[in-house]
């Protein structure tokens, strides 16, 4: 019994594995669409290996044509650009101000980035959210 279970695993059929490689050169900040990938037979270590895992996601770097798409050079496209006026809010308990200010960086839902409050001219730390406002945090 243990030698047919043996057997079984030696002769398995290979398990075919794809790769999402670039069509043409994707610049950095730039959406990934359907014309700009494509799946490869090959499989390449550390590559995205399906399409949906890229399609709409932003190029960190430049990404030539033929090359894999690795999984560190696409991310959560940026909602907030370095220098775009922005709205500060911070809460806690019953407290809440809010507060106009300047992102020193730029960034997608979820980040944390350095903004200017341009009131006092101090640079503080936030979480972006989904609105494109800023959550202050201690």
């Amino acid at each position: 019994m243990r030698a047919l279970l043996v057997l079984a695993l030696f002769w398995a059929a290979p398990v075919c594995a794809e790769s999402v490689v670039a069509l043409r050169t994707i610049r950095p900040q730039q959406i990934i669409t359907d014309h700009d990938v494509r799946l490869d037979q090959s499989t390449i270590q550390g590559a995205h290996q399906q399409l949906e895992d890229v399609l709409g996601q932003e190029a960190k770097y430049i990404i030539y044509p033929g090359r894999a798409i690795m999984k560190g050079s696409v991310g959560t496209p940026a909602i907030i650009e370095r220098n775009q006026i922005v709205e500060l809010i911070y809460s806690s308990g019953g407290l809440r101000i809010i507060a106009e200010g300047r992102a020193l960086g730029r960034g997608a839902t979820g980040d944390r980035i350095r903004v200017m409050n341009i009131g006092s001219r101090t640079t503080i730390f936030g979480e972006i959210s989904p609105d494109g406002t800023i959550r202050v945090t201690k």
